[in-house]
């Protein structure tokens, strides 16, 4: 692990203009500097560096971080490789305070990586040169891939029998284990057996965005069974996380503005043979958040490929819930239906490139697939749309998954095009639609103050489930010398929530640590959880100009501690209250009457 100490003193001596001007023209914009953002395709400017706090941010896309993220992220550099780099221009060397644990499990990664590298270079060697190598060869040539296709994406073959790998690179019992781990072999040991897991199958490596190797899918030779076989979960592969040929889409395509998500990786390759270069594959699973945001990092729109049948369309659904949190401004989705018979390989070959993308360019936009699936399933119910009732179940079925997308202009336009199709106007339904919003967003209606239990108080801000940020949290990271305003002390009475607790560690670090800007708490909280809500608090707009910030904070705070205080009262009351009054000593006697004085 490299100490934080040093990431704060490497940052603070690092000026982000200088890292990202060499790689993005950037033009000074008031404070700050503008430009296109490198990580989506755009036309106007929303890329906004800032080198007073040591930070980038994009209106569009919503990328943001230190000069280490951006490095991160623009040159596909791990952590340490970024550290690294920002230190190399300093010409300092990188101290590392890793545990035996950590270094174990650092070691472990890497030689996992080079295991997989290598079983790849073995599959590939295997289709060239094998006796039976024939076979996968014509499957190849027979699905229309040339070997040029081929070499791009490392396709290989994994011959009959059951230790071909295994006899090649388990020399010994560490190199088993390592085989074991990167889940090349599988290991039976009820029978006492070990022997490789793809057998006579074509081998696609899959690979993370840098371009390692991270684990393999095998297209079985013939009729065995299952058809494809993707490698276990392991400490470099999560499959829920990553995507087929994206690596090699942002490799190919020089401004990448659309990714075209298909079922197999057969199909990605097939696509990328006659042209369609911007394919991607999950791999065995259904689309997830995890899949969405990494597409969204790199593109304004996704094109969901689907069977026309029954199965397609409820995986298209899916689909739709699950990318519509992610549609802010600036982004699109759209769904493209194959006809019956058809897969993306079959379809491509059959009409052609120009054909092909002209029916990508026709998928249906978000807003028409989404309205056109509840009037279909309302149809199928016997419930027809025309009729008021109809109208009203088509509101109350569209307005919670309207409600899921973020607020802007194109949730405006989903309640515009609802409120078409019902005819009631769009402020009814925005109103309405806070009353079908799911509890979990709002909090709990507080219950008579006789009724109030200890439970209640004591947990009195830690119901803050609301997604905006806290406005004197969004201060406090982009000003964080504004925690010298009141003691250390003042912050640590704060009651519980995932909030007030960053903003005590954010004041702590700043009167104990010499914490000073918000590109060392990006970088300090960089892959943990309370990430997502310090990205938010570069979105926020104060109430009051600039000069007035520590005003405004000064105000918040305040009456947050006064709030927090009043809870506190209250929750002494009320332990009082349930005590027998014999029990009560002249001072909580005291306390009581002066209580009962102010509510009457």
């Amino acid at each position: 692990m490299i100490p934080p100490a040093f990431i704060d003193e490497l940052l603070a001596r690092t000026d982000i203009v200088e890292i990202i001007e060499p790689k993005v023209a950037l033009k000074k914009s008031g404070q700050n500097y503008s430009g296109l953002c490198p990580f989506h395709q755009e036309k106007s400017p929303s890329f906004s560096v800032s080198q007073e706090k040591q930070f980038y941010y994009c209106f569009g896309c919503q990328a943001s971080g230190s000069a280490l993220k951006f490095l991160m992220e623009f040159d596909r550099l791990d952590f340490v490789s970024a550290v690294e780099t920002l230190a190399g221009r300093l010409g300092l060397a990188v101290p590392n305070d890793r545990s035996e644990g950590d270094e174990e499990a650092f070691k472990k990664r890497n030689a996992t990586f080079e295991i997989l590298s290598t079983a790849k270079d073995f599959y590939k060697q295997q289709l060239k040169g094998h006796p039976e190598r024939q076979r996968a060869v014509d499957y190849l040539k027979q699905r229309g891939l040339t070997g040029q296709i081929a070499a791009k994406f490392e396709l290989g073959f994994a011959p009959p029998g059951w230790q071909h790998l295994l006899g090649d690179q388990g020399d010994d019992e560490t190199a088993v284990r390592g085989l074991l781990a990167a889940g090349l072999i599988v290991d039976q040991q009820a029978e006492g057996k070990r022997y490789d897991r793809f057998r006579d199958r074509v081998m696609f490596p899959i690979r993370d965005l840098r371009g390692r190797t991270i684990a393999f899918g095998g297209r079985v030779i013939g009729d065995g069974k299952p058809k494809y076989l993707n490698s276990p979960e392991t400490e470099v592969f999560h499959k829920g996380q990553e995507l087929y040929g994206l690596f090699e889409a942002r490799k190919s395509v020089n401004k990448l503005s659309r990714l075209l998500v298909v079922e197999g990786y057969m199909d990605v390759v097939a696509l990328a043979q006659n042209g369609i270069e911007f394919a991607v594959a999950t791999l065995g699973t259904a689309t997830s958040d995890d899949h969405i945001q990494r597409m969204y990092r790199i593109v304004s729109e996704i094109v969901f490929c689907f069977d026309g049948d029954a199965a397609g369309l409820r995986a298209a659904w899916k689909a739709l819930l699950t990318v519509l949190p992610h549609l802010s401004d600036g982004r699109s989705a759209r769904f493209m239906f194959l006809p019956s018979g058809d897969d993306p390989d079959t379809l491509v070959r059959r009409v052609g490139q120009s054909k092909f993308l002209e029916s990508i360019d026709a998928a249906q936009s978000v807003s028409d697939w989404f309205f056109t699936k509840l009037t279909e399933d309302l149809a199928a119910e016997g419930i027809p749309t025309e009729d008021i009732a109809g109208k009203a179940a088509l509101s109350n079925r569209a307005m919670p998954l309207i409600n899921l997308m973020p607020d802007g202009v194109f949730r405006q336009l989903m309640i515009d095009a609802l409120s078409t199709a019902t005819g009631l106007a769009s402020d009814r339904l925005k109103d309405v639609t806070v009353r079908y919003q799911p509890s979990i967003e709002a909090p709990p209606a507080v219950p008579p103050e006789d009724e109030i239990s200890d439970e209640y108080w004591g947990q009195e801000e830690e119901i803050e489930r609301s997604p905006e940020i806290d406005p004197a949290l969004a201060m406090l990271i982009l000003q964080p010398e504004l925690a010298l305003e009141f003691p250390e002390s003042e912050f640590l009475q704060l009651a519980a929530g995932a909030q007030n607790k960053l903003i005590q560690a954010i004041a702590t670090a700043v009167h104990t640590e010499s914490l000073t800007s918000p590109g060392e708490i990006l970088a300090r909280y960089a892959r943990r959880p309370e990430q997502s809500l310090i990205k938010k608090a570069f979105e926020y707009k104060p109430l009051l100009p600039q000069e007035h910030l520590r005003d405004e904070f000064i105000g918040r705070m305040q009456r947050k501690f006064a709030r927090f205080q009043e809870v506190e009262a209250r929750s002494q009351i009320n332990h009082l209250l349930l005590k027998p009054p014999s029990a009560l000593t002249d001072e909580e006697r005291l306390l009581l009457r002066q209580h009962l004085s102010k509510r009457s």
